[in-house]
C-alpha cells in the first residue's frame, strides 16, 4: 500500500530516485527513463479518455482503458523492482501473462468489428480517435525506452510483452472509434507529388 504524507522529500536532490528495493540510481538511468516513458504513455491515455467519455460518455470501452491506465501503474512498479525474478510476491508487482492475454483478446474483440485493413491509415480521424493515435505513439516510444533498458538491467518479459501489446490494442482502438465517427483517414502514396 502507498501511503503519501509528504511529496517532497528532498532526496532526489543529488540527482537519484529510489527503486522499489531501496536502492538508488541516476534519474538518467535507462530503467528510470522508461518508467517516465510508460508514466507518459499513462498521462496521453488519460487525455484520450477524457476525450473519448465526453463523446459517448461512461461506456465499457472507457472502463477497459482504465483498466489499462491501472496496468501501467502496476509495469511502473515492475520496471522500479530491480531483480531477476519476475514472479510477483506480496512486496514485487509483477505484469503477469495473464495481463499481456487480457489485451490479446481485447485486441481480438475489436478487429472482429473491422473490416479488414486495405491501406495504411494516417493518425487522427475523429477527436477521440486523433487522441488514442497520440496515447499508441507515445507507448510506441515506452516500449523502444524498455527495450533499451532491457540491455543494461533484468527486466521483466511480460512487460516487454504488455507494452508491446498495448500499442496494437490502441491502433485497433482508433480504427475502431473512427468506425462508428466516418471511418479511418487512408494514406495516399505519392498524394501530394
Amino acid at each position: 500500500m502507498v501511503k503519501l504524507n509528504k511529496i517532497y522529500t528532498r532526496t532526489g536532490d543529488d540527482g537519484t530516485t529510489g527503486l522499489v528495493d531501496g536502492s538508488r540510481v541516476s534519474k538518467t538511468a535507462s530503467r528510470l527513463h522508461a518508467i517516465g516513458e510508460v508514466d507518459e504513455t499513462n498521462s496521453a491515455l488519460g487525455v484520450a479518455i477524457q476525450a473519448l467519455a465526453a463523446d459517448e460518455g461512461d461506456t465499457p470501452l472507457v472502463t477497459e482503458l482504465c483498466r489499462i491506465q491501472n496496468d501501467l501503474f502496476d509495469l511502473g512498479a515492475d520496471i522500479a523492482t530491480p531483480g531477476e525474478s519476475f514472479e510477483p510476491s506480496p512486496m514485487e508487482l509483477r505484469i503477469v501473462a495473464s495481463q499481456v492475454e487480457w489485451l490479446e483478446a481485447a485486441i481480438d474483440n475489436a478487429t472482429a468489428q473491422l473490416p479488414p485493413l486495405t491501406s495504411f491509415i494516417l493518425p487522427g480521424g475523429s477527436l477521440p480517435a486523433a487522441h488514442m493515435h497520440m496515447a499508441r505513439v507515445i507507448t510506441r516510444r515506452a516500449e523502444r525506452a524498455l527495450v533499451a533498458a532491457s540491455h543494461d538491467v533484468a527486466i521483466n518479459p511480460q512487460a516487454l510483452n504488455y507494452i508491446n501489446r498495448l500499442s496494437d490494442y490502441l491502433f485497433v482502438l482508433c480504427r475502431l472509434i473512427n468506425a462508428t465517427r466516418g471511418g479511418d483517414i487512408l494514406w495516399v502514396p505519392g498524394a501530394s507529388r
